[in-house]
C-alpha cells in the first residue's frame, strides 16, 4: 500500500449501515461512496446523528452488535473492511494500519494506568520490531511528536494529572505508537484552547505531507475544516450532501443543509444575534461588582514514579471583578487555570490563598449556613451535557434535583418550577419524562441549563458550555444564553477555548497564562488593540471561516 503518492489508500463504495431496534432497521448511513488517497486530508462534516460516527465505527470495526452492514464495501488495501467477522483480525488492524484519535481523552484514558503504560501497550502490540521489547524510549519519543516537551514527566503522569490539551496529545501519541497508514480522528480539537488546536492541528498537517498519513478528520467546525483539509464531505441523515475540495465546498456550497451549517459560525452570526437578542448590560450604567476574586492562588502536588514529587502551580494571584449583569470572559491555553478559578468561584473547591468576596464579603470563611446559601445563588454548568447529566434520571428529576436539596416547596410546587425552566431555555413540558438518553447534545446541555436556572440564581459559572456541541447547535444555546441572562438579570462568568464566542458573549475578558492573569480589558479592547504578545497570539490562532487557499 506505500507504492507512491496519490495511491488509494480508502475506498468506500455505496456503503449502508442500519440498526436493528425491535422489529425495525433505522437507517444511519445510506449510499455513501468516497475515496482516500495517501497523505490527503478529508474532512467529514454533519450534525449529530449525521452518520460520521457510525462510519468511523465501520472502519474501526467497533459498531454496536445490532448493526448491520450492507449492501457497500469499505476496501483497505486487499481487505474489504465491512467483511471482517474476526475480532483477531481487526485486533491486528485497529491500533496499528487504522489508528482512532477519539474525541475525549477523558473518556479514552484509562484513569488507574499512567500514560507512559498506555502508549506501551501500542508500541508493543503494533510498533516497530525494533521498539517491542522496550517501548518506553520510543513511547517518550512519541510523547515528543506530538508536543509534548516534558515528555519524562507526562509519561510517569496519570491522566487526571495532565491538562485537556496534554491529554489529547497523549491519545496522538498512542495513535502513532501503531505506525498507521490511516488516522481517523473524531473531533480531535473540540475541547480545547485555540492556541492548543493550533500546533496538534499542525502536527496531523506535519503527519500527512511529511509521512504521506492519509487523515479523516471527523468535524463539526467549518472553520478547522476550511484551514486544514484537501476535501470535504458533508452528511445529512446519513446521506452525502454536498463534497469536494475544501475551498469549492465552503466558499460555494450547492446545498442549503451546508450553506445553513456555514452561517452558524460564530464569526457569521454574531452581528444576528445582538440584533435579535439586545443585551442590555451594555447600555446600562456601570453595575456594582457582584464577584469579586483577589490574590487567589492554588497548587497541586503530584508523586511519579520517576519524576518524584512535584508542585503544579494552578492560580498565581489572580485578582478580578464581575459587575452584577455582566458576562466576564476567561480565556487561555489549557492548564492555564481557567477551570481551576471556575471551581473556586462556584465554591466546588477552595483556594490555598486569597479572597473570594460575594456582593462585598469574603465568602471563604463563611458559616455553613451562609455557604449553603451562597451554593444556591451560584449554579454550575460544565462543559459536556453527556456526562454531567446522571442517564438514571428523567428530566423532571434532573431539574428538580438541587431544588429538592434545598427544600424549595412542595413537589407539585418543584414540578410546576421545573416546567417552567424548561420553557425558559426551549423545551415543552413532554420532555420532562425523557431521560438523558432520549435527547440530542444540544437539548442535553438545555437541561443543564434548565437545572441552573431553576433556583434562580444570581451566577452562573459556564465551563466550555458549547464546545462540545454541533455548531448549529452552539448557535442556538448561546442566543439562549443571550435571552436568559436578559430576562432573569443573570451574571456570567464564562469560559471558553473559543474567542469568537468570547467576543459574541462578554463584557470584559481576563486571560490567562501560566495560571496568571496577564492581560484584562473591555472585550473590545481586547481583540482590537491587546497589550500582551500573548494575547495576541490566542487572538492570530482563531480558526478562519473560509479556507486558506480561497485566500
Amino acid at each position: 500500500m506505500r507504492d507512491g503518492p496519490g495511491d488509494i489508500v480508502l475506498d468506500v463504495d455505496d456503503l449502508h449501515v442500519s440498526y436493528a431496534r425491535s422489529r425495525d432497521l433505522i437507517q444511519a448511513v445510506q449510499g455513501v461512496s468516497f475515496r482516500v488517497r495517501r497523505g490527503e486530508r478529508l474532512a467529514v462534516i454533519g450534525e449529530s446523528g449525521a452518520g460520521k460516527s457510525t462510519i468511523a465505527g465501520t472502519l474501526l470495526g467497533l459498531l454496536p452488535g445490532n448493526a448491520v452492514i450492507g449492501p457497500g464495501t469499505a476496501r483497505f488495501g486487499d481487505l474489504d473492511l465491512t467483511a471482517i467477522r474476526s475480532e483477531r483480525v481487526w485486533n491486528g488492524i485497529r491500533g496499528g494500519a487504522i489508528a482512532l484519535i477519539p474525541q475525549d481523552p477523558n473518556i479514552a484514558l484509562d484513569p488507574v494506568k499512567r500514560v507512559g503504560y498506555q502508549i506501551d501497550e501500542t508500541v508493543r502490540l503494533h510498533g516497530r520490531p525494533g521498539d517491542r521489547r522496550e517501548p518506553r524510549g520510543r513511547s517518550i519519543e512519541l510523547l515528543g511528536q506530538a508536543g509534548l516537551p516534558d515528555a519524562d514527566r507526562v509519561y510517569d503522569a496519570y491522566p487526571h494529572q495532565l491538562s485537556g490539551g496534554q491529554r489529547q496529545r497523549a491519545l496522538i501519541a498512542i495513535a502513532l505508537g501503531g505506525e498507521p497508514e490511516l488516522i481517523i480522528a473524531d473531533e480531535p480539537t473540540s475541547g480545547l484552547d485555540v492556541t492548543v488546536q493550533k500546533p496538534i492541528l499542525d502536527l496531523l498537517d506535519d503527519l500527512a505531507s511529511t509521512r504521506g498519513l492519509s487523515i479523516i478528520l471527523i468535524t463539526h467546525d467549518l472553520a478547522v475544516a476550511g484551514q486544514r483539509t484537501d476535501s470535504v464531505m458533508v452528511l445529512q441523515d446519513g446521506r452525502v450532501v454536498d463534497r469536494g475540495p475544501t475551498a469549492d465546498v465552503l466558499t460555494a456550497p450547492a446545498h442549503p443543509y451546508t450553506r445553513r451549517l456555514s452561517e452558524a459560525v460564530p464569526g457569521r452570526f454574531a452581528g444576528r444575534l445582538t440584533a435579535t437578542s439586545p443585551r442590555p448590560a451594555r447600555d446600562r450604567p456601570a453595575a456594582e461588582h457582584l464577584v469579586s476574586v483577589r490574590g487567589l492562588d492554588k497548587s497541586y502536588v503530584s508523586h511519579g514514579a520517576r519524576s518524584g514529587r512535584t508542585v503544579q502551580h494552578a492560580v498565581r494571584d489572580v485578582s478580578f471583578s464581575i459587575a452584577e449583569g455582566t458576562t466576564y470572559g476567561l480565556v487561555g491555553e489549557s492548564g492555564s487555570g481557567k477551570s481551576t478559578i471556575a471551581r473556586i468561584v462556584a465554591g466546588i473547591d477552595r483556594p490555598d490563598r486569597g479572597v473570594i468576596a460575594y456582593r462585598g464579603r469574603d465568602v471563604l470563611p463563611a458559616s455553613r449556613a451562609e455557604r449553603r446559601r451562597l451554593n444556591r445563588a451560584v449554579q454550575y454548568v460544565f462543559q459536556n451535557p453527556y456526562s454531567s447529566l446522571d442517564p438514571r434520571l428523567d428530566v423532571a428529576a434532573t431539574v428538580t434535583e438541587p431544588l429538592h436539596g434545598f427544600k424549595v416547596g412542595a413537589r407539585s410546587e418543584r414540578l410546576d418550577r421545573a416546567a417552567e425552566a424548561l420553557a425558559a431555555v426551549g423545551l415543552d413540558g413532554t420532555f420532562l419524562r425523557r431521560k438523558p438518553g432520549e435527547l440530542s447534545g444540544g437539548q442535553r446541555q438545555r437541561v443543564a441549563l434548565a437545572r441552573a436556572v431553576a433556583l434562580r440564581p444570581e451566577l452562573i459559572v459556564l465551563d466550555e458550555p458549547t464546545s462540545a456541541l454541533d455548531v448549529s447547535v452552539q448557535a442556538q444555546v448561546l442566543r439562549l444564553l443571550v435571552n436568559l441572562q436578559h430576562e432573569f438579570g443573570l451574571t456570567y462568568l464564562f469560559i471558553s477555548h473559543d474567542l469568537g464566542v468570547i467576543r459574541l458573549l462578554a463584557d470584559r475578558v481576563g486571560v490567562l497564562d501560566g495560571g496568571a492573569l496577564v492581560e484584562e480589558a473591555p472585550v473590545e479592547q481586547i481583540f482590537t488593540s491587546p497589550r500582551q504578545d500573548y494575547t495576541r497570539r490566542l487572538i492570530d490562532a482563531i480558526p478562519r471561516s473560509t479556507p486558506d487557499r480561497v485566500r
